[in-house]
């Protein structure tokens, strides 16, 4: 974490609040990013951050914060109008296919099968590269594994519950074998059994396939038991304000939700949201 970003407010805990320990890699960086849009709204302004390999972060704020502006930017769904996005030793091309996103809706097409709305990003990968696709069926039979939807392929859209909707969702953006899962509040429409299991699900794929997520929340609940670093945004113009190392170790599962840890960890970044909702 670099520029803006600051230690969590005075007389909260220092072991949840970040300090300078050594991390893998950047992966990667954004530089002093200011964002105006045309109609002259500022929805970022001199953010700073760094997001490492094999790491799993959460940007946390309310709403309108731009969160979800910062994952567009990092996707390439966009540019900045100040400031830099940086990929430390990797090219624009290989950024391009090293990326998976997840909308907060599923965003599947009604009229394709499951197979055929996963496979959707192949498709595309195969027009640019000229690649004739022949493993494309088992990449997606193995996304489709990896999310428990084996034996789903010719369902459609209409036939599947919201969090199977999601699972096919995440399947799509997994297909191409991204580095880094970018995720915009995936799981804020489900109820709230199945959002508890698909974060199980996904934490477990994310520590076996050994991704980079950066996951963006307005639940301090879900940032805590998921993050292994929360990084809160004030309300607009965007920007970090605090950062908070969840230090528990993984897997975490309902002992770690119900214990006096992760409480604890919970009361130090809602108090940290408060500061940043109220501008302090």
């Amino acid at each position: 974490m670099t520029g803006t970003a600051v230690s969590a407010p005075a007389g909260l805990p220092e072991t949840t609040a970040t300090d300078e320990a050594p991390r893998a890699p950047p992966l990667v960086r954004m530089a002093h990013v200011g964002k105006r849009f045309g109609n002259g709204v500022i929805a970022l302004r001199d953010l700073n951050l760094e997001i490492c390999r094999h790491e799993f972060v959460s940007l946390l704020g309310p709403s309108g914060c731009g969160k979800s502006t910062a994952l567009r930017l990092i996707a390439g769904l966009g540019t900045p109008s100040t400031g830099a996005i940086e990929w430390p030793g990797r090219g624009a091309l290989a950024r391009a296919t090293d990326i998976g996103f997840v909308f907060q809706e599923p965003t599947l097409m009604p009229w394709a099968n499951v197979f055929d709305n996963v496979h959707l990003p192949l498709k595309l990968q195969r027009r640019a590269r000229g690649d004739p696709g022949a493993a494309a069926a088992m990449k997606v039979e193995a996304a489709l594994a990896m999310v428990g939807l084996t034996g789903f392929e010719k369902a459609y859209p209409r036939e599947l519950s919201g969090g199977m909707k999601m699972r096919v969702s995440i399947a799509r953006a997994l297909v191409t074998r991204p580095q880094l899962l970018l995720m915009d509040e995936p799981f804020a429409a489900l109820d709230e059994i199945t959002r508890i299991k698909l974060n199980n699900e996904l934490l477990e794929l994310w520590r076996s396939q050994s991704w980079t997520v950066v996951f963006v929340t307005h639940s301090v609940y879900e940032s805590v038991y998921l993050s292994s670093r929360i990084l809160v945004m004030a309300a607009r113009p965007g920007r970090i304000v605090a950062e908070h190392a969840i230090d528990a170790p993984y897997p975490r599962d309902e002992e770690f939700r119900t214990s006096p840890r992760y409480n604890e960890c919970c009361r130090v970044v809602s108090r940290s949201l408060a500061h940043a909702m109220e501008g302090t």
